[in-house]
């Protein structure tokens, strides 16, 4: 059997991402290949078509019930409503059956509405019109309509509508400068390189000359990997291979700028483009409020089923006298009479079932959705959390987990764009040790801008003069910069002086402009990139011509980047820049330790640190080098691989030229923020890329770290001096003596701990052998967990997430937060309960893959100590709430069948069944849970200890839970039995007047219902009155409008005979029983007893065990009445505050 099919398949699919998988041949413009070449063999690829949308009319019934009804609750109600279909039960299938219908219908619509504005998007897309090259002319099609192969010429300002290969430009070097603001948020324009034996087809009839093949990997969602080759034939020569790589593939969904036209050929169109394959939906999180109620639900479907047990049980022991039979009213017939006992005690236990099923709130979950779906827009509208220099406000990318930001208990934060600005400035240079500070101030004069402060030598010899010329071109030449000269890019006015526009500088990273920028003030000028020559001006004001001939990116594994030039006099020289850990050990001269010592000082005061060193290569080595890179990038199989080692092999011999220092300023109110989150009781870490030293500063700054702070420090340095083992147990014995000690004495210590990425690998390694040395996770652990602070240094945006997980999966199971602007975040801020992204400047991967976003770290203050404070005390009470008048409603018919021989006999009519949770308790309890404020959000703001008394889902523990559900019983009993007593042996006359005993039918089992329900719905509703803090104008509105509703609906309900029922068991029933003063009274009188025991519980906890929160209720006073609305809309930006 040949399984090489399935091998395809399963290597295809299972293969790791930097594994080649497969590859495809694309036939540029559908042509085949010249004899002698590779089989033309056509393949099979879908259209550019997009399909973001779920259903399609024939399919969204039945999918969308198949999706709602895999929910446990909603498939127990339809099984609860085809029981009552089925079988002969006591209650109508409209008091189970509306109430579904309603949450399917309504989710229904909302979902429907949802994909419609998809199918409304995509066939926007799928239409928009695109120019295809055809037989040397170009035709307008529509975007849907490209195939793979398709030759595509594309225009300034233009989006591209698949993936594309550059083939040439209107410019004249072959590149084009490209935004790709939609894929990852960077609005800086970037250079992309058609191949030099293409970049000359300028015209359509030339490009359709074109005879060549691409081969590539099949579609892979990494933006920035990309495996290629092109094969161009000639005639009667050899095919010419030429590598392709991502500085080719011109992404769907990228821009064109400041280029007039390119063309290019579609390789992956469709659901294949990289864009697509990224927006796969995330994995589901689920928040600890929604673990907690499905527990709850667990608990009271164990009630329910045991309820219907025994009232089964006491209905048969009830009916074993013969004087006991099934009551009349019943209308069992002689064969239902005479089934086997099996089964008629298991259509009772369902008729049970049915009768009690309302314990089981289906309404909760549609107004848990509601309430977390309106909710949410209260971030949005948040004038506090809008950012003016941004124009945008904080954004909410999933509702699902607002409670969530209520309950944080560690927070994972980035350093650099999240605690810093990333807005790099340029301080100083180190040449040789001597250092260099643009218009520097000495002796209070203001020095040029070349001037050097000289720190080492002061008479520095024409070594240095040379050493100091090479490190000024290297920072002017090794960098990918873009230079610009427009007054206006994409409408923006930038590089305007003095009325004239001048040059001005852009790039993906903004250390890079900081350099150039750096060097401009110190006499070097870097000019532009043209015909593959970079032009810099230097401090004679000469322009010198490198030529630029090969580019080592920069990857975050390596830590540097690299450029090979060659000078005018022709010699060929290699500069580098990178981390001082990855330039150092391949220096071989230099002055090494004084630009070491430079470094560690800049790195203490908080700066960014690179080093510069350079390489001057024979032609020999030249040739070599060129050979290397080649035989690298044209390799289909493992190119990065060997593009590593080749880069490994290149970059070496180095001699130093000295070092930078750029700052990035603290973000304004970072440390407060941080101070405030400590105080919340929540841990907050650091993890971070950049060297210990920096990040250590900028803790210190932000003031996660205090001076009285005793670091601990696990780093590489350390465990080379002692073994792991050795080291984590000293630090081990050193917090845990301290937390012995600290119930002793009041002065102790506060820790922090610094870990590197290199030992936190070691640490996360898993152990051989179980024995004393082995898996150190529970040690490092609990060394975390006694110190108040965290800074994770050197790490990699894997280990990022793999720290999340490791606090994550520990046995407190804390609730995580994850925090960061950039794309290297994307891992820790999807692997944390909540996720949290900065529109930063490093693109916005991080805000568009986050659960949230906002403009600046200081807002992730509001966001939890007052949102997510409030979001999570409004939800507890809407589920505990919930729970709590379920029981009170449907306890009394649990006694009721006591009092009726266990006949299934409904105590309330059905229409009160159908519309409890529908409308007469429903709105007050929603609008509850959208404004209920019990503190004032400045009193929050101001002492961020309130939110450590709602941490740990506080509000939904057990004890809490059992003491709704014992509150809900005991109301329960006093509804019923109050009613019982009070009107045992008397009765109703037209009049209100109370009778004797033998008319006691007048009486009846409806009065006695409606009488207990009314006491119900009054009393649940006064007691969420009590406790709402926040009293506005809406509710008012609402609490009292649904009791009203009920009285009126009551009225109209038993005071019309309806048509179309075929009954009229409630017809006066109502007004009867509100003509009796005994019964107002009663009412009165039973709402009191049953609201009482919450207010003196309430009453004494706040006396005797106060909370914080109560505390401070008592401070401010905790009841705010406004007399106008709670919302304030502004008039100049229509966004809303509350």
């Amino acid at each position: 059997m040949d399984f090489s099919v399935l091998r395809n398949l399963i290597s295809r699919y299972c293969a790791g991402e930097e594994y080649w998988v497969d590859s495809r041949t694309v036939y540029i413009g559908h042509k085949e290949p010249p004899l002698g070449a590779d089989a033309y063999i056509p393949q099979r690829y879908p259209d550019n078509r997009i399909v973001s949308s779920k259903y399609t009319l024939w399919n969204f019934i039945p999918k969308n019930l198949f999706e709602q009804f895999r929910r446990i609750a909603n498939f127990y109600f339809l099984l609860i409503f085809l029981v009552q279909l089925i079988i002969d039960t006591p209650t109508s299938p409209v008091t189970s059956g509306l109430p579904l219908f309603f949450v399917i219908t309504v989710t229904a619509i909302k979902q429907g509405y949802e994909d419609w504005l998809r199918h409304k998007a995509d066939r926007s897309i799928n239409e928009c019109p695109v120019d295809v090259v055809q037989e040397g002319t170009v035709v307008r099609t529509q975007s849907h309509k490209l195939r793979v192969g398709d030759v595509v010429m594309a225009r300034e300002d233009e989006t591209f509508p698949c993936d594309l290969i550059l083939l040439s430009s209107s410019r004249d070097d072959g590149t084009c400068y490209v935004t790709t603001t939609s894929l990852d948020g960077e609005s800086s324009h970037k250079t992309y390189y058609a191949v030099p034996d293409t970049m000359a087809f300028k015209t359509e009839q030339e490009v359709d000359s074109l005879h060549a093949t691409i081969e590539c990997e099949q579609p892979q969602p990494d933006l920035y990997k990309f495996v290629g080759r092109i094969n161009i034939y000639k005639e009667s020569e050899d095919p010419i291979a030429r590598p392709l790589g991502a500085e080719n593939l011109l992404l769907r969904g990228a821009t064109l700028k400041n280029t007039e036209r390119i063309y290019a050929v579609a390789i992956y169109t469709g659901m294949d483009t990289k864009m697509t394959l990224n927006y796969q939906s995330k994995s589901q999180k689920r928040s600890a409020v929604e673990k907690s109620m499905n527990a709850f639900l667990i608990v009271y479907l164990c009630i329910l089923i045991s309820k219907a047990v025994i009232n089964t049980v006491l209905k048969y022991a009830w009916q074993w006298s013969p004087d006991h039979d099934e009551p009349w009213y019943n209308h069992r017939t002689e064969i239902d009479r005479e089934r086997h006992v099996v089964i008629r005690a298991f259509t009772d236990f369902l008729a049970f079932m049915v009768l009690f099923n309302y314990i089981i709130p289906v309404s909760m979950y549609v107004t848990v959705e509601m309430q977390k779906f309106l909710g949410s827009y209260f971030i949005a509208w948040d004038k506090d959390m809008y950012d003016e220099e941004l124009g945008e406000g904080a954004q909410v990318n999933t509702s699902d987990l607002n409670e969530e930001l209520g309950q944080v208990e560690y927070v994972f934060t980035d350093k650099t764009g999240t605690l810093t600005e990333n807005n790099m400035e340029f301080i100083e240079c180190c040449v040789d040790g001597h250092v260099y500070i643009p218009h520097a101030i000495c002796n209070g004069q203001i020095l040029s801008a070349a001037s050097s402060i000289d720190m080492i030598d002061s008479s520095p010899g024409g070594y240095h003069r040379e050493h100091e010329e090479l490190f000024f071109r290297a920072l002017c030449l090794c960098h990918t910069v873009q230079v610009k000269e427009e007054e206006t890019v994409d409408s923006i006015k930038r590089g305007i002086h003095q009325g004239k526009p001048t040059s001005f500088y852009i790039s993906s990273s903004p250390d890079e402009v900081a350099l150039v920028e750096g060097m401009k003030r110190l006499g070097y000028t870097y000019l532009r990139l043209k015909d593959r020559h970079m032009e810099i001006l230097n401090k004679d004001d000469e322009i010198e011509r490198f030529e630029l001939l090969h580019v080592l990116n920069f990857d975050s594994v390596r830590r540097r980047m690299s450029v090979i030039v060659k000078s005018s006099a022709g010699e060929y020289l290699l500069f580098c820049k990178g981390a001082d850990s990855s330039i150092f050990p391949r220096v071989v001269s230099g002055k090494v330790g004084q630009v070491r010592a430079r470094v560690e000082q800049n790195a203490l005061e908080g700066l960014r640190t690179l080093c510069v060193a350079y390489r001057s290569l024979s032609l020999v080595e030249y040739e070599e080098t060129c050979h290397q890179l080649s035989d690298a990038k044209l390799a289909l199989q493992d190119r990065e691989q060997r593009l590593a080692q080749a880069y490994d092999l290149i970059e070496r011999d180095f001699t130093l030229l000295g070092a930078t220092a750029v700052e990035d300023r603290l973000q304004e109110k970072a440390a407060d923020t941080i101070e405030s989150l400590h105080k919340a009781g929540m841990k907050v870490w650091v993890l971070t890329g950049d060297k210990m030293e920096t990040a250590a500063a900028t803790c210190y700054a932000s003031k996660l770290f205090r001076r009285s702070t005793q670091i601990l420090e696990l780093t590489k340095k350390r465990t080379k001096e002692q073994s792991l083992h050795d080291v984590l147990f000293d630090l081990s014995r050193t917090v845990l003596r301290q937390r012995s000690l600290s119930g002793l004495s009041v002065d102790c210590h506060d820790y922090g701990l610094i870990i590197d990425g290199a030992t936190l690998s070691e640490v996360l390694k898993p152990s051989p052998e179980s024995s004393g040395s082995g898996n150190y996770r529970e040690i490092f652990l609990e060394i975390c967990r006694n110190c108040s602070a965290v800074l994770c240094c050197r790490m990699a945006p894997l280990q990022k997430a793999q720290i999340v997980k490791l606090i994550k999966a520990s046995k407190e199971h804390p609730i995580t937060l994850a925090i960061g602007d950039g794309a290297n975040d994307v891992s820790m801020i999807l692997e944390a309960h909540v996720g949290i992204g900065i529109m930063g400047k490093e693109g916005r991967q991080a805000a568009r893959n986050s659960d949230y976003a906002i403009p600046k770290f200081k807002h992730l203050k509001k966001m939890l100590l007052v949102h997510g404070h409030f979001y999570y005390i409004r939800i507890a009470e809407l589920v505990q709430y919930f729970f709590y008048k379920n029981v009170c409603f449907i306890f009394p018919q649990f006694l009721y069948q006591f009092f009726c021989g266990f006949s299934q006999q409904p105590l309330y009519d059905t229409a009160y069944l159908t519309l409890y949770n529908i409308s007469f308790t429903s709105l007050p309890i929603l609008l509850y849970s959208l404004i209920e404020k019990h503190v004032s959000i400045e009193t929050l703001k101001r002492d961020p200890t309130l939110y450590r008394d709602v941490a740990k889902n506080s509000l939904l523990r057990w004890p809490v839970f059992l003491y709704w559900t014992c509150l809900g019983l005991f109301d329960a009993c006093i509804f019923f039995f109050g009613a019982y007593f009070l009107f045992d042996n008397t009765t109703f006359t037209s009049n209100g007047q109370l009778m004797t005993t033998n008319t006691q039918m007048m009486f009846g089992n409806w009065t006695f219902g409606t009488l207990v329900f009314t006491v119900l719905v009054f009393t649940v509703t006064f007691k969420l009155a009590l406790d709402t803090h926040h009293w506005t104008w809406i509710n008012h509105f609402v609490i009292w409008g649904s009791l009203l509703f009920y009285v009126i609906f009551s009225l109209l309900w038993g005071g019309i005979i309806w048509p179309f029922l075929n009954y009229q068991r409630m017809y006066y029933v109502f007004m009867q029983m509100l003509s009796s003063g005994p019964a107002w009274l009663s009412i009165i009188l039973l709402i009191t007893v049953s609201l009482l025991p919450d207010v003196v519980k309430k009453v004494l906890c706040r006396t005797l065990w106060p909370t914080a929160t109560e505390r401070a209720q008592s401070t401010c006073p905790c009841l705010t009445v406004e007399p106008s609305t709670i919302f304030v809309l502004s008039q100049s930006d229509s966004r809303l505050s509350f």
